[in-house]
C-alpha cells in the first residue's frame, strides 16, 4: 500500500475555490477506485499550503486510477475548473509507504 501525498501551493485569496475542488475529488477519487484520506485547506499559518492524501495500492493501480479519473465527468471538470481558475500555484505529489504500523493504542489519562 502507498499513501499519495499532493501538496498544494495555492492563491491565499481563493482558498474557497480549492475547497469546492477538494469537495469534488471526494466524490470522483473514491469513485475511480483510490482510498481517499481527505483534502486539507489551510486554517491558521501558512495560507497558502493545502495538501490532498490518498492510498493506493500499487504504482500499477495508481496509473489504472488516473486513467479512470481523466474519464470520470467530474474528473474532467475539476482538472479544466482548476486550470481555469489558476487558484493552484504549484502542485507536488509524493508516494510515500506506512513504516511505524502496527500502531500502539493511545494511553487515555
Amino acid at each position: 500500500m502507498l499513501t499519495c501525498f499532493i501538496r498544494y501551493d495555492i492563491e491565499p485569496d481563493r482558498v474557497d475555490a480549492f475547497e469546492h475542488y477538494a469537495r469534488n475529488w471526494g466524490e470522483a477519487i473514491p469513485r475511480c477506485g483510490a482510498d481517499l484520506i481527505g483534502y486539507f485547506a489551510p486554517h491558521e499559518g501558512s495560507a497558502t499550503t493545502a495538501y490532498g492524501i490518498y492510498n493506493i495500492e500499487s504504482l500499477s493501480a495508481y496509473e489504472a486510477y488516473r486513467a479512470r479519473l481523466r474519464e470520470d465527468p467530474l474528473g474532467r471538470e475539476n482538472f479544466t475548473f482548476a486550470r481555469q481558475e489558476k487558484f493552484i500555484r504549484r502542485e507536488d505529489r509524493i508516494f510515500l509507504r506506512l513504516v511505524s504500523a502496527p500502531h500502539a493504542k493511545p494511553v487515555r489519562p
